[in-house]
């Protein structure tokens, strides 16, 4: 599986987990989680770098995602009453990181994620999975459409199948925010698991 090529400008908000290298997480939700889906984020050679924890009570299916060191980073919330599924990311403080907004597609989904990287600039990154989002694309647009992560969703395993659990490979270029591509695949799970 080659890497991807790095980007001509770093994009990302949290600068401790923008990808040095190509690099591929892995997430995995947690077998019969009480607290809603929960996800493990590693790296592909098993070392931890999120936690992803669900509220079981939450309208807005809440996740909480903490660094390894235990540091709240943010939380990823759906918003209510929008015409197209909407996630957003707040900071601890509750203010917008980043809003995941999915978009109509005739066949497979899109979605556009917005938000402004820690220079200043405004990103957007535009997810489009194939029709059963077994896998996806996030390009960015504004630097001609290269690819800066690619999410592959292993499927059929027997546990998979038994538990309802999900388990994500996710290719992320050099240069990028692995916490915040992690941020869109959950969002992209979250879409999936409600329209089932």
């Amino acid at each position: 599986m080659a890497g991807l090529a790095p980007v001509p400008a770093p994009i990302g908000v949290y600068a401790n987990l923008i990808a040095q290298a190509p690099e591929t997480i892995v997430l995995k939700e947690k077998v019969l989680s009480l607290t809603g889906d929960s996800f493990h984020i590693k790296l592909a050679n098993g070392t931890p770098i999120l936690q992803v924890e669900g509220k079981v009570m939450s309208i807005s299916g809440r996740k909480k995602v903490r660094d390894m060191a235990g540091n709240h980073l943010f939380d990823i919330c759906k918003e209510l009453l929008h015409l197209h599924t909407t996630f957003v990311i707040k900071d601890p403080q509750d203010q917008k990181v980043m809003e995941v907004k999915s978009k109509f597609a005739l066949f497979g989904s899109k979605a556009v994620a917005t938000f402004t990287s820690s220079n200043g600039k405004q990103e957007e990154l535009l997810m489009k999975g194939n029709f059963f989002d077994t896998t996806a694309d996030i390009t960015d647009e504004a630097q001609g459409g290269i690819v800066v992560a690619q999410i592959d969703r292993k499927l059929l395993s027997g546990k998979d199948i038994f538990f309802g659990q999900q388990t994500y490979a996710v290719k992320i270029a050099p240069g990028v925010d692995m916490a915040l591509i992690a941020a869109m695949c959950i969002c992209l799970d979250e879409k999936n698991n409600e329209s089932k």
